[in-house]
């Protein structure tokens, strides 16, 4: 052990430990802009800079290890000035829009300039003014509030592989951005939005579409629905100040009412859906040697990296819309049958944990199957609970109420689409039970629900094994599929989810400033996953077949799975992108 004061403290801490990390060890707070433990530790921002006995410069207390003897002032006054100079100079160059800011009273910069009292600023000069980029359908790029901390250019390189970001121009010029300060929708941007997480301010948001959803409110000729993704239920608490994982669906039921929606569905009755005709169209590849392994298609991040970068495995895609995309095309024909409603008044809206939805709803293909617009907006949970907020209402106040039927009714199954791992053990439960006629007394797919890296599971179906895997980061997905390729593995069933964690570790989900640990990142996500398997548990109808309201779904409107109607409507075809028709995009990749 190597003993070492901080502040007056003497305290041990094993060899190679930070300053930062023992000083915290002993409840002593050193602030970080660009710091996250396990992916970024450059000590580029400063913030964290401390003051060492025999040492002639502040040191950056992130990235020094601790040394025997050591003596460590974290607060003196030559600290306290230099933490401030540091702050007034990213503020001399940073807008001043704060109240009008999408992250205002969730920016860490805010945050901080608040802590040190920074009242006036004393650093005066030039300020960059590089223009907005808002091209993209899902994400918003404001570089005048980039701070240059390279989260985004860490989280994109090393866990989702894509190499969006660099660090472009230099000194005072220098910014995070694309190549050549492409916009993103120049480039192969998959929209997962884990940059737009861990961005300390705006310098990257959603695109937001609140005021849409207001207008649509507002108009007396429309019939406005709107759906839930599974994993709101388990994190739209959190922005109303309720311990992480926290389950509120029926207050959250009872809050989007309130809005004045004319009906608030379950989007995990979409979920159902999508193992209904998923699941049968793995077992019609089984029978008749489909393409396997069969990939899922629920999730726009993974389906984006596919379409750009593996084409040549379009074939092994489910042809099954997201939940998402059929539940808006339901919404416009079984719904607008089934209550005699004009089709062309109902005002489609989805809350999703993610970004890149925004772009799947208006991607070229399967997304007017309805003969208008399927999904009309999509709001992160984010907009979701800004607009609760502005409405004056108190969430944690709200009383439980139920989601509207017909097509808010779901079973555990469809639940648990929230969670990585949980699409294929929903499809599993099912695939079981019609192949062998006999009940899955035991879910054989526990291990899956580890957030580790790629996980591997065998089904065995009597006659025959279903091998299946699930992949949680693109990363994860990139190495998989290249030992796939080379046929070093072998998968029927392969589900893959773009985001760390799965749909809880969304782009779209609450941010956690001042989180600065990565594993404390996933930690988090982790709770809102055993959140929405809890709900499963205590679910009366925990598979998507027996349903009653699928049933009727399918009695009523749709037949039977893959029948020529579900095949209108629930199923959809993918098109290559070709990497360089995105305007010299493919420059930009690491």
């Amino acid at each position: 052990m190597v003993s070492v004061t901080i502040d007056r403290t003497k305290t041990e801490t094993e060899p190679g430990t930070t300053i930062l990390e023992a000083a915290r060890a002993i409840g002593i707070y050193i602030p970080t802009l660009c710091y996250l433990k396990e992916l970024n530790v450059t000590g580029a921002c400063r913030v964290c800079l401390v003051e060492i006995e025999g040492a002639k410069a502040l040191q950056p207390s992130c990235a020094i290890p601790v040394s025997q003897g050591m003596v460590i002032h974290t607060n003196s006054p030559r600290v306290i000035k230099a933490r401030k100079m540091v702050l007034e100079l990213y503020l001399s160059n940073h807008p001043f829009d704060c109240l009008t800011c999408v992250r205002n009273q969730y920016c860490e910069l805010q945050s901080l300039a608040e802590r040190y009292h920074i009242t006036n600023l004393l650093a005066k000069g030039e300020r960059k003014t590089p223009p907005k980029d808002d091209q993209s359908p899902a994400m918003v790029r404001e570089p005048s509030k980039c701070v240059v901390c390279r989260r985004c250019v860490r989280v994109c390189k090393d866990i989702q592989e894509i190499g969006i970001y660099q660090i472009v121009e230099r000194g005072f010029d220098s910014v995070a951005s694309p190549a050549f300060k492409k916009s993103l929708a120049e480039t192969p941007c998959i929209y997962c939005g884990q940059c737009l997480l861990l961005c300390p301010t705006a310098a990257i948001h959603e695109r937001e579409d609140q005021e849409k959803v207001w207008e649509a409110l507002n108009d007396p000729g429309k019939h406005v629905i709107i759906q839930t993704a599974p994993s709101i239920r388990s994190t739209i608490g959190e922005a109303f100040g309720m311990p992480v994982g926290s389950l509120v669906t029926g207050k959250m039921v009872a809050a989007v009412r309130r809005l004045g929606f004319d009906r608030v569905f379950d989007d995990c009755f979409g979920a159902d859906i999508v193992v209904m005709e998923e699941g049968h169209e793995l077992m019609h590849r089984l029978k008749n040697g489909g393409p396997l392994p069969q990939f899922t298609s629920c999730c726009p991040g993974w389906l984006r990296l596919c379409l750009l970068f593996y084409p040549e495995l379009i074939p092994h895609l489910s042809s099954v819309k997201s939940p998402q995309q059929l539940f808006g095309a339901l919404s416009k024909t079984y719904y607008a049958q089934k209550e005699g409603i004009d089709p062309n008044s109902i005002y489609s809206v989805s809350v999703m944990p993610c970004v890149a939805k925004k772009w799947e709803a208006v991607r070229e293909e399967g997304t007017r199957d309805s003969g208008q617009q399927d999904v009309d907006v999509v709001l992160t949970t984010r907009e979701l609970a800004h607009m609760i907020r502005t409405a004056g209402i108190n969430l944690a106040q709200m009383p439980e109420e139920e989601f509207d039927n017909p097509m808010g009714y779901a079973s555990g199954a469809g639940v648990i689409f929230g969670s990585g791992g949980g699409v294929l053990e929903a499809t599993m439960r099912t695939v079981f039970e019609i192949w062998t006629g006999k009940p899955l007394e035991k879910v054989p797919l526990r291990e899956l629900m580890s957030f580790e890296k790629v996980q591997e599971a065998e089904i065995d179906l009597g006659d025959r094994i279903v091998r299946c895997a699930v992949a949680r980061t693109t990363g994860e997905a990139r190495r998989l599929i290249d030992r796939v390729k080379t046929g070093e593995l072998q998968f029927d069933f392969i589900e893959i989810m773009a985001c760390p964690g799965g749909c809880v570790g969304g782009g779209g989900q609450p941010v956690y400033p001042g989180l600065d640990t990565w594993d404390g990142q996933m930690e988090q996500r982790y709770k809102r996953g055993e959140a929405l398997f809890e709900q499963d548990r205590i679910k009366k109808v925990r598979k998507a077949h027996e349903n009653p309201y699928i049933k009727m779904l399918y009695e009523e409107f749709l037949g039977q799975p893959l029948s020529t109607r579900s095949r209108q409507l629930l199923h959809t075809t993918y098109t290559e992108i070709p990497l360089y028709d995105l305007q010299g995009s493919a420059s930009s990749m690491d």
